[in-house]
Parts: structure tokens; sequence; C-alpha cells
């Protein structure tokens, strides 16, 4: 089944939203709770199948299985424009950072991803779950064994945090990423995990015990800031966590902090 042409617009900088253009007749599917508005002939409907493929209903239960281990929900909301004109759907990212759009065609028809990205994509894409190759990638990398498989020749729409770079790598040619910076890559592109070397780079390092080490040839994506991360930094930095308010050691950090309720 061919995926959907459809036309998008992405507003916004660190809190981005897709706005996606439908033909009479087109569809794209989305995470559940992702939608931010819709016009006038867009309607919309949850599915375990959002292509409507032949296959009995136990077939659909376990791609809407594979679906949960990758991610994302049990079910997916499609939104297909019944009417008679061109109508706009709009779906919003659920925490900082930028919506990336990839057209699969350029990808070779495949993309992994890390779970949790994906946004939305053309009706007629597929998105299954893909295990990594190998048990270290899996027990240490910050994907951990299951990643999400997209595929087909059309548009999705991936959410990372933070901003994101996409790297070319020749064949042969190695890149050693942090675990939590990796958002998608081809499949051509071999994933492995390796010690950061030194007892005393990898205790006081800061950079963790492993990196991602990415080996071409094949694309890459990569974002300055996993969410995970900055969770961490608001959760320490939070008082009522046995953090400390920063810049506001004075009396009247304290008095403002009564005042606003913060203390």
């Amino acid at each position: 089944m061919a995926a959907d042409e459809i036309d998008y617009q992405i507003i916004g900088d660190d809190l981005q939203a897709v706005i996606i253009t439908l033909d009479p007749g087109e569809a794209v599917f989305a995470e559940a709770g992702a939608m931010m508005f819709m016009r006038e002939g867009i309607t919309m409907a949850t599915t375990l199948d959002p292509n409507a493929r032949a296959g009995s209903f136990f077939d659909k239960l376990i791609g809407a299985g594979k679906r949960v281990l990758a991610g994302d929900s049990f079910f997916v909301t499609l939104f297909g424009n019944s009417g008679a004109r061109r109508a706009d759907v709009a779906f919003a990212a659920p925490y900082p950072g930028k919506i990336v759009p990839l057209n699969l065609r350029d990808w070779g028809g495949t993309v992994m991803a890390q779970k949790n990205s994906f946004l939305c994509a053309a009706r007629g894409l597929d998105i299954s779950v893909a295990f990594t190759k190998k048990f270290g990638a899996g027990l240490f990398g910050g994907e951990g064994f299951i990643l999400q498989k997209l595929s087909g020749d059309g548009l999705a729409f991936l959410h990372a945090s933070g901003t994101l770079h996409a790297i070319d790598l020749a064949p042969g040619e190695v890149l050693r990423v942090d675990t939590g910076c990796l958002v998608a890559f081809q499949p051509s592109v071999e994933y492995d995990i390796q010690r950061v070397p030194g007892i005393k780079t990898a205790l006081f390092g800061g950079e963790g015990l492993f990196f991602c080490q990415m080996t071409g040839p094949g694309r890459v994506i990569l974002q300055t800031l996993p969410f995970s991360r900055l969770a961490d930094r608001i959760i320490s930095a939070s008082p009522r966590a046995g953090g400390s308010r920063r810049e506001e050691g004075s009396v009247l950090g304290a008095l403002g902090g009564l005042l606003d309720g913060d203390n």
C-alpha cells in the first residue's frame, strides 16, 4: 500500500507543531493525544490497524502489541479528510524539542528510531519493533533492546528533545555517540555499544560508562538534549526533592519563595 502524499508545515521554535494539509480522501495517523486542532471536514477514528490491511483480528492485536513494545500506544488515531476540499489537522510535540520530517523514500524505505519518538505519519506507513542484534547494545544502550522501525514510501514525523543534527557516515566511518543522544538511523548503519576507555574517565568523566558506536554507511540523527537528562536536572534542582534555588541565596530569595508558594 503506497502512502498518501501529504503536505505539511512545521510551526514554532522549541515547542513545535506540524500542520498537515490533507486532500479529500487522504489520511494521517498519529500517536494518541498528539492532536492539536482539526478543521471542518476532518474526521477521526481510533483503530488497531490504521492501514486497514487484510488479516485476522488476532494479527491486528499482534501489530498493536508491537507498537506498545516500541513505546507507542495500543490504539492509534486515524485522521481522514472526508470533505470536498483540502483541510488541515495539526499535531503538537509533547515536550520542548524539534519535529523532524522524514521522507522514507530518501532513507531507503526504512528508519530505525528511538522509542517514543513517533509523532505522526501518512497513512500507508508501517510502525513495528526491531530488536538490537547484540546483547551489549540492548543491555547498555540508551534505547534498550527495542527500537521503532518505520517502513514505507511516505512522510513520517519524529520528535526529540533539544536541537536535531543529522550526520552522513561514509562506508566504514565510525561515530561515537552518547547513548541518550541517538534519535534515528538507517538500517545500513551498524549499531553497537562500546565501554568508555580508562577507569578514571569512566567513573569521573561525567559521560557514563558506555557510548554508542555507529559505523557507516548511512545517516544518523542526534538530539542535543535527551529529555531524561533534562528531567533529571529539573528534579535535582527542585527544593522538594532536596535541591536548592540557584542564585537566590539572599534573604529576599527565601522571602520570595514564601510569597509565591515555593516554600
